[in-house]
């Protein structure tokens, strides 16, 4: 398959995959943008591969057992991929293309696979350790790869991008938490789930009569998002201008998210919570603003110690 047709894939994922992280990747400069584009693709497809469906949408019942060869497939051909090896596939023909541009190390590749496995293992969460562990695989270890497609190598940067990951994370459990209970999925600590009164099953965290409990615990799970929220803005200011505007505005869009959510009551999950286009242009000139803060004012200056916070970077 031809780069440009390799890239034309994965323009078309994101655009369909994401309305929201297809606009804040217009603010990149021409390169970032279009291996942001080819890491979305990877990422997005492993996804929709074990949930059986289409960029998010729709859902096939898969047996345990296609699932785990499913899982296996994406774990040979990434590894496939990360050596060289000729790809005909357009997913891992995209991933190949930034990872050996960006010399991503394999093990986050493999972390990320990782966190598939464990919805394939329907794994318990106990602890928000347990979740936030979770949220490296799926999500953090994305914002290190692309802080790396960024050309990041400072420890501590990077440290910042895994903090954004984890948040944007955290903010899916919170918006998919009924979603998620109906395919049989619960991402909220069991422990915070007793604590409520509530049992932390699928069947009891979708059950309509419970919402209010659901809400006062997905509003707990928001509010341990904020602190790495604020971390990821204190490491704008090591990012190229650009990205840090892209950054900044898709930050700003996941956050409004998570306070639609939060002020959205028991009632909110009748259908799924997004941000208005109105509200999208306003944050996305918003997240411009903090990026030329940072850019200015900001930088050459020590970013604050970042606070105790979890983390695997």
């Amino acid at each position: 398959m031809t780069a440009d047709a390799v890239l034309a894939a994965s323009k078309a994922s994101i655009t369909k995959g994401s309305k929201s992280f297809r606009s804040a990747s217009r603010l990149f400069d021409p390169a970032v943008r279009e291996d942001a584009w080819l890491l979305y693709a990877w990422c997005r497809a492993c996804d929709d591969e074990i949930d059986g469906q289409d960029h998010g949408f729709g859902h096939e019942e898969l047996s345990v057992e296609e699932q785990q060869r499913r899982l296996a497939r994406l774990y040979d051909m990434t590894r496939r991929a990360m050596t060289g090896e000729p790809m005909s596939d357009p997913t891992f023909a995209a991933f190949q293309r930034v990872a050996i541009r960006h010399r991503l190390p394999e093990r986050w590749a493999m972390d990320m696979i990782d966190g598939f496995a464990m919805d394939v293992e329907h794994r318990d969460y106990v602890t928000l350790d347990d979740v936030m562990a979770y949220c490296w695989h799926v999500a953090g270890v994305v914002g290190v790869m692309m802080a790396r497609v960024m050309g990041v190598t400072d420890p501590e940067v990077l440290r910042r991008a895994q903090d954004l990951g984890l948040a944007f994370q955290l903010t899916n459990i919170s918006r998919d938490v009924i979603e998620d209970a109906q395919g049989g999925r619960v991402y909220l600590p069991a422990d915070w789930l007793f604590e409520a009164g509530l049992e932390p099953t699928a069947e009891a965290v979708a059950d309509p009569a419970n919402r209010q409990t659901v809400h006062a615990v997905t509003r707990r799970l928001l509010a341990v998002a904020e602190p790495y929220y604020d971390s990821a803005r204190d490491g704008l200011r090591g990012l190229p201008f650009r990205s840090s505007m892209a950054i900044a505005a898709a930050r700003g869009v996941y956050r409004e998210i998570g306070r639609k959510v939060r002020r959205g009551g028991p009632g909110v999950w009748r259908s799924r919570v997004s941000v208005s286009r109105p509200m999208k242009l306003w944050l996305f000139a918003r997240g411009a603003l903090i990026a030329v803060w940072t850019q200015t004012l900001d930088r050459g200056k020590s970013a604050p110690p970042r606070p105790v916070l979890w983390t695997r970077v």
